[in-house]
């Protein structure tokens, strides 16, 4: 991670909102999810103002050509009634994202990943992933 933190740069203000959208959703009933976009001039990774409660509504803001990590916290009902909320991250790349921000996402991944204090990362590149992921954290 030593060397992705010298490419990518997060403001302590970004650092402290993943912290408190994190500690936040492990209480939350409802679905959360916060989408974090690379300026690619910067380098530097920044969070959306909008905090996204439902999968239609996030699956509809992500663009069709610009990948985008999300984290999303997600209440489950798992088999025999067992409660479960997860904490991941999608990682979203459309199949028509180009070369540079393709390398420039994917060398940023696991830095996010390790700051964001995810459980999974689940690759989407399609509306229709995001939202079956509900099913994909069940299984």
């Amino acid at each position: 991670m030593a060397s992705e933190s010298r490419l990518y740069t997060l403001t302590p203000a970004t650092t402290t909102t993943l912290r408190t959208f994190r500690l936040t959703t492990s209480r939350a009933a409802t679905l959360q999810a916060l989408i974090l976009t690379i300026n690619k001039s910067t380098q530097e990774i920044t969070p959306s103002p909008t905090v996204y409660t439902s999968l239609p509504d996030l699956a509809d803001d992500l663009p069709e050509h610009a990948p985008r990590f999300v984290l999303l916290s997600c209440p489950l009902e798992l088999a025999g009634g067992r409660k479960s909320l997860p904490y991941v991250m999608l990682a979203w790349m459309p199949e028509t994202v180009g070369s540079e921000l393709r390398m420039l996402y994917a060398g940023a991944k696991e830095m996010v990943r390790g700051v964001a204090e995810v459980q999974r990362v689940v690759d989407c590149g399609e509306e229709e992933e995001v939202l079956g992921v509900e099913e994909v954290l069940r299984g």
